[in-house]
């Protein structure tokens, strides 16, 4: 049986997104299994996990890509089947790996893309875009008028986290944000995204199969094995977990020197 944390379920007025219960299958598979998970406002919740263990498919259930075979999903205090399906995601920052960016669209384009389509007026969504370039660490005045094939992986992925922020959501979702990025700019942006959450107080849920990300990122680790939450705690709790999922994980931080 799945080991269930207290953590998971408690209900909050400070709960940004709720799983209540929540189950989701295709005609022949269960992907995801009575699901109870709580998200607090200004934290950052990784999701650990093998593929196809349910992680992106959780993301997924929180924007209304998917909706619940069974229970429900509330963000904000309401139901995503509640929601106007394009209100609730213009509420969602969404990244994905290498930003999910539009190729024939300038970065200040994409960056601009969701308060143009909000109605912004121009001079406030070119002020904004130049506003989020600056904040993680791109020039405006020597990117904004680029295209991403003229980018390198790690600028291409800080303008997903631009236009992720732009029209300034209360939650982020990042499906493994930084997975296609060589150590060193994976490691650099790693620190930047961290730092920026924290400055901007966001709520964020991040998928991940990396134990050491899910350590340097996540206020709490809820790690995920074949559609089930089996352990939800903070890093230092979830270093010291006897779950044998868990164990596994720590192991390969031991095989590479132990330490995050």
């Amino acid at each position: 049986m799945p080991q269930r944390s207290t953590k998971g379920t408690k209900k909050s007025e400070n709960d940004l997104v709720q799983f209540h219960n929540v189950s989701f299958s295709l005609p022949s598979t269960q992907i995801i299994s009575d699901l109870n998970l709580t998200v607090e406002r200004g934290e950052t919740l990784v999701l650990l996990g093998e593929s196809g263990c349910g992680k992106t498919t959780t993301l997924k259930l929180v924007n209304r890509l998917l909706t619940p075979t069974s229970g429900e999903v509330l963000v904000e205090g309401k139901p995503t089947t509640s929601w106007d399906a394009i209100a609730l995601r213009r509420r969602i920052g969404y990244v994905i790996q290498e930003g999910g960016l539009f190729p024939h669209f300038t970065i200040a384009r994409n960056v601009g893309l969701v308060p143009a389509l909000s109605g912004w007026e121009q001079a406030r969504t070119r002020e904004r875009v130049r506003e989020l370039l600056a904040l993680v660490g791109l020039d405006p005045d020597r990117f904004a008028e680029r295209y991403p094939r003229e980018l390198s992986g790690g600028q291409r992925q800080r303008v997903g986290v631009a236009r992720a922020l732009a029209a300034d959501p209360p939650l982020l979702l990042l499906d493994e944000p930084f997975g296609a990025l060589d150590p060193l700019t994976r490691a650099s942006l790693q620190r930047e995204f961290a730092d920026l959450t924290k400055r901007l107080d966001k709520t964020a849920i991040l998928v991940t199969h990396d134990v050491r990300e899910a350590l340097i990122l996540g206020n709490r680790i809820g790690l995920m094995h074949q559609g089930h939450l089996l352990l939800l705690e903070p890093p230092d709790q979830f270093l010291a977990a006897g779950n044998p999922q868990a164990r596994a994980y720590i192991e390969t931080l031991e095989m590479v020197g132990g330490d995050r």
